[in-house]
């Protein structure tokens, strides 16, 4: 903070809440809407997932739904974390309209998850709960209230509190989303509520001490979004302690505005105390070292992300950025590492990531009917542009029209005349037509103006539909304008 009176240090730590992709609720088998949608990829009506458990009937019994569980084991072992041998749910007492039992089932003492690391930040625990019903309040001068995602399986992960730089909350909620996609436990997507981040914010100008009233900051909707409104916070209560106001600074729950861009309070923070946890006493106790072999959960895990950044980067050479491309999706680096099996050569790597991950990527944006050619067709596309057969402009050309029909590349080019003339012979009459009909380019060109000459290798291939190679013809202008 180089603009004030003294610096002032920021500790950061983030609580993060994902549900679990399963087939039925965390306690009872009513459908998981977060997992299964209608044919038009809509949520089923309001209230009509919901059975006498997770409504909260006089009676029902909860019943763990151990896939859940199964999900939790295989993120703690994904981070290098410790899984608990003994673990237990508890009931987190507190009102509001969306928990239908006035308590949320959760844990308190003893976390199927402790300990770990993801993004070079330490976590400090991670726990199952359950999920609360969706509150909507834009109906009128009431609230509606949808049972729907009452008690579906939610993880909840918590930070130490070691974040410095805003930056650094992106970097880890986008590593936390890749890991829950590649472990199938979550899609996470944020703008369905999926994944929810929440900021935990304190300022002082004590490094060895950092300020205990610190604010947790809510209804955020995306991962840039995070980084504001942590942003915002720092700066709001560094001028609170340079106006000498610092008393101001409670510990506090905000919520952040995205309209206005600003954080505005909704509580007082409260504390474990306040919720009154105390065991679940109808849900059995786990021991979970009995339950998993964990050696052979761990060696099961699919690659995960940061293991395939390194071996992309070690195995074909490509450029970073195209690397995250492939690594923050799934289907397109299979696509890539099938097309490069099929040519054989990594030393294409380069070439064929520049292709898939602009020219491809850009096709598929675009038209949302484009088809993903076969990796045998794509490879023989790239193949041909490697052996000099296409030129950048023929490769482009057939790839567009790959995308709506399944041609062949070789078949194609074939028939549209567009294989690469690289026979200077072949050139020689269509290069002198052209210089014939432009002397005043000529005439630039043995005046000095050497860059004159690529007007002419533009238009031949113009004149050759793309097939000449523009090489040759530059070569093949050269000797003849000597």
């Amino acid at each position: 903070m180089n603009d004030t009176k003294r610096p002032y240090y920021v500790t950061m730590g983030l609580e993060i809440h994902a549900e679990l992709k399963t087939n039925t609720k965390a306690f009872c088998s009513c459908k998981n809407v977060t997992s299964v949608l209608d044919v038009d990829g809509k949520e089923d009506a309001p209230n009509t997932n919901i059975c006498p458990i997770c409504t909260a009937q006089p009676g029902a019994l909860p019943k763990l739904n151990k896939a859940a569980v199964d999900h939790m084991v295989r993120v703690g072992l994904a981070i290098g974390a410790n899984i608990a041998d003994f673990t237990e749910f508890d009931r987190k007492n507190y009102f509001y309209p969306d928990i239908p039992k006035a308590y949320q089932i959760s844990q308190y003492k003893f976390p199927i998850v402790s300990g770990g690391k993801l993004a070079g930040v330490d976590v400090t625990r991670i726990h199952l709960e359950e999920d609360t019903a969706t509150s909507m309040h834009d109906k009128g001068s009431f609230s509606l209230i949808n049972y729907n995602r009452a008690g579906v399986p939610l993880m909840e992960l918590v930070t130490e509190p070691v974040i410095k730089d805003t930056e650094q909350i992106v970097t880890f909620a986008k590593e936390l989303q890749l890991l829950l996609r590649y472990l199938g436990a979550s899609d996470a997507n944020m703008e369905m509520g999926q994944m929810r981040v929440e900021v935990n914010v304190s300022v002082s100008p004590d490094p060895e001490k950092p300020n205990k009233k610190y604010v947790e900051v809510k209804n955020i909707n995306s991962f840039q979004a995070a980084k504001r409104a942590a942003e915002f916070e720092i700066k709001r209560m560094t001028a609170l302690w340079e106006e000498g106001r610092e008393s101001e600074i409670i510990k506090e729950t905000r919520g952040w505005d995205e309209n206005k861009q600003m954080t505005v309070s909704q509580r007082s923070k409260e504390n474990a105390e306040d919720y009154r946890y105390f065991p679940e006493p109808d849900l059995p106790k786990l021991y979970l070292h009995s339950m998993y072999d964990l050696d052979m959960v761990k060696n099961n895990l699919p690659e995960l992300p940061w293991a395939k950044r390194e071996r992309f980067s070690k195995d074909f050479g490509i450029k970073d950025s195209d690397i995250e491309v492939f690594v923050n999706d799934i289907v397109m680096a299979d696509y890539f590492e099938a097309i490069i099996k099929q040519v054989g050569d990594n030393s294409l790597a380069q070439t064929i990531a520049n292709y898939i991950t602009s020219d491809l990527a850009g096709i598929m944006k675009a038209d949302k009917d484009a088809l993903l050619p076969t990796p045998d067709d794509f490879a023989e596309l790239m193949s041909m542009a490697q052996g000099g057969e296409l030129s950048s402009r023929g490769v482009k050309d057939i790839l567009a029209v790959m995308v709506k029909n399944p041609v062949k590349p070789r078949d194609y080019a074939v028939e549209h005349d567009l294989i690469q003339k690289n026979d200077p012979e072949a050139l020689k009459n269509l290069a002198q037509k052209l210089i014939d009909e432009n002397p005043e380019v000529v005439a630039s060109y043995k005046s000095g103006k050497e860059n004159a000459i690529m007007s002419l290798v533009g238009k031949i291939m113009k004149e050759s539909n793309g097939s000449a190679n523009p090489q040759v013809a530059k070569e093949v202008l050269v000797e003849l304008l000597k």
